[in-house]
This record gives structure tokens, sequence and C-alpha cells, in this order.
């Protein structure tokens, strides 16, 4: 489900949420035609089992109340509080079969990370993408052992990067990349 049709799905479970509570206060208060602001709003059978079960059903009400609203409070904050991914959007590839992929970034940094510790002296990599899907910008940070030599590593994210943008079709629109050389054991 694409994220328009979920927020248009809990939208219209809002909608009808506010209109049932709406339309029960209306009838409540006695504001509809009809309404008598004395009479019970649930069935009598209902009613009768409400008050059978009297200390406990006040109790599995504000059990159920709260799960409910934790549950709505965690599905508001995934769905409004969603984080902020470098690349979005589409990977298209125009010419005779063209096509789409909607790829999440963190594949593709992931991807680029593992390509790049298979490298010579290269101990660990971190990279950031930043910007639109075709041209982002690429933050590298390689840790490199204190034996690397500076060529062969430089040949080898060159030549990560180069791998990357032809496989995800995005060329970077800035790449910087820091190398930090931990120190050698005496």
């Amino acid at each position: 489900m694409t994220d328009a049709a979920h927020r248009l799905l809990w939208t219209i479970i809002a909608l009808l949420l506010v209109v049932g509570g709406a339309t029960a206060l209306a009838v409540g208060s006695g504001a509809l035609p009809g309404g008598d602001p004395a009479a019970a709003l649930l069935p009598k059978g209902l009613l009768d089992a409400w008050r059978l079960a009297t200390p406990w059903s006040t109790l599995a009400a504000a059990v159920t109340g709260l799960l409910a609203a934790v549950a709505g409070g965690c599905l508001l904050r995934r769905t409004v509080g969603r984080p902020d991914r470098a690349v979005r959007g589409m990977l298209s590839r125009p010419g005779s079969r063209p096509g789409r992929t909607r790829l999440d970034s963190a594949v593709l940094v992931r991807a680029l990370e593992r390509d790049l510790v298979g490298g010579p002296g290269v101990r660990r990599a971190r990279v950031v993408l930043t910007g639109a899907p075709p041209c982002p910008d690429v933050w590298i940070r390689v840790d490199l052992t204190a034996d690397a030599r500076a060529a062969g590593v430089r040949e080898h994210v060159h030549a990560a990067v180069r791998r990357f943008a032809a496989t995800a079709g995005c060329r970077p629109a800035h790449l910087d990349v820091t190398a930090r050389i931990e120190p050698a054991r005496p």
C-alpha cells in the first residue's frame, strides 16, 4: 500500500469515527428530532450485560480505550513521524524497455558500504545519500588500516562509486570522501 493510500484509508476511518461520535453526542443531548436525552444509547440487552458486570465492565472499557489510544498513537507516529530518507521517489530507466523501481535509500547505502569494505585496507565504511534520486549527493567516510595505500584506496572508492552509479542509475551530483587512518601499532 502506498503512503497516499495509507493516509487516505486512515483519514476515512477517522472521519467515520468523528461522524459516529458526533451523532451519538447529538442523539444523547436531544439535539436531533426524536432523540430523548434520558434514554440510553445502548440496546437493552447490551445495557443489562454492562450493568451485570459493573465493576469489571468499566475497567474493561478503560483498558480497551487505553489500548486503542496507544495503538492510534503508534500508528500516528509511524505515519506522520516517518524518518527522513535521503533518496526518495522512483529510479527510472529510459530507453526501449523503460521501467521504474521504488527503492529505499537504505538498501543503496548498505550495498555501497558493503562494496567499499571489500577493498584493500578498508576496515569500515559509512555512506550518506542526500538529494534527489537522479543526482544525489554522496558522503563517504572510510576507516582505513594503518598499512593501507592511498592510491589503492582511492581507485577502489572511485570504482565502487562508478559501480553504484551504473547499478542504481544515480550519478552523484557531489561526492565527498573522508578517509580516517587508524594509528599504527608499535
